[in-house]
């Protein structure tokens, strides 16, 4: 059994290492430390930190030393966090102190969720029905989007040779709570949410063209929606039982819910190429919501693509995880990690 715990690599850097590692050892508890290797943007209080009480981490930046052949034919480039590059290879440390029976180590790597690149390469970045660009989320669908996250698991786990690597939002993204200081002005139902968050760009059409999915039509309606939605004076409801009625809401309208099936595809099939591209020791893992079906993600699917999922249990009551974690088990089945 694995217990470990997500962990920044500023932190290690603020507390040292070997206070941490004790920490989590004989105060918490646990064998193996999640390392943040590729994380976005955030505030953070630092209430233990010797240096600071608060720390704004650069965007979108990784946290290891990258092996400059495997990026160099790429578009997508990564960049280097420069509390790395100044302060030293956290994660080689780890590796090392593993070497001489410490800590297990995993690399908690956020795949997509990326504002830094995606205002660097807007073509790569999902589009709403409108075209309007969501900064925030590379699209899976979009090649060199695709390329950026190979590279990405591919460096770190040849290179440092983790036992797991935690895949974070290798899928689309909601459109709220996804960019700071949001406002809209209207009042969004979780059926406007979902609906702005659909992507439409040219490659997610053009994908989807090629799995026989016309996608336009869907787009035409789903625009419909949404400028109907912008136009009420009160927040209504169009699809009252949605997100509890899943996708069978959009049954009445066949070419938007076959659109909708078909988005699970360049998640599954981005994750199987993860997989793929990993070092064969590193065990690659799926962090997946309650409702991962809004981002794309089918958990039956992925789960045969990779070695196991990780499920987040926020903001739900202690008595409801023993159903989500047994609902995950019967779907990703006995032989997986959970």
């Amino acid at each position: 059994m694995q217990h470990s715990m997500w962990t920044y690599p500023w932190d290690v850097q603020d507390l040292g290492l070997e206070a941490v590692e004790r920490d989590l050892v004989e105060r918490a508890g646990l064998n193996m430390i999640s390392l943040a290797t590729s994380y976005h943007a955030g505030r953070f209080l630092q209430p233990r930190s010797p240096r600071r009480k608060a720390y704004f981490p650069e965007d979108g930046t990784i946290y290891f030393k990258p092996t400059a052949a495997r990026w160099a034919d790429l578009v997508i480039q990564p960049k280097v966090a420069e509390m790395i590059t100044e302060g030293g290879d956290v994660l080689a440390d780890l590796i090392e102190r593993r070497e001489a029976g410490g800590l297990q180590v995993s690399c908690w790597t956020v795949c997509l969720h990326n504002t830094r690149l995606g205002m660097l390469y807007p073509q790569a970045v999902t589009r709403n029905a409108f075209g309007d660009p969501n900064y925030y989320n590379l699209c899976p669908s979009h090649p060199d989007a695709r390329a950026y996250v190979r590279a990405l698991v591919a460096d770190v786990t040849h290179t440092y040779k983790p036992d797991r690597i935690e895949l974070e939002s290798p899928s689309f993204m909601g459109f709220a709570h996804e960019y700071h200081h949001e406002k809209d002005g209207v009042g969004l139902t979780p059926e406007d949410d979902f609906l702005l968050s659909l992507c439409f760009c040219p490659s997610c059409l053009a994908r989807a063209a090629r799995a026989g999915i016309e996608g336009q039509a869907a787009r035409e309606l789903v625009k419909q929606w949404i400028a109907e939605a912008c136009e009420r004076a009160l927040p209504r409801r169009r699809f009252p039982e949605f997100p509890a009625s899943g996708l069978d809401t959009f049954l009445p309208w066949p070419q938007l819910h076959a659109y909708l099936l078909w988005r699970f595809e360049p998640v599954t099939s981005l994750v199987a190429e993860l997989r793929e591209v990993a070092d064969p020791g590193t065990n690659v893992l799926i962090i997946d919501l309650k409702d991962g079906w809004l981002g794309g993600c089918d958990l039956a699917a992925l789960g045969k693509v990779c070695d196991g999922a990780i499920l987040c249990a926020y903001d739900m009551q202690a008595g409801d995880v023993t159903g989500l974690m047994a609902a995950g088990r019967t779907t990703l089945g006995a032989g997986k990690f959970l």
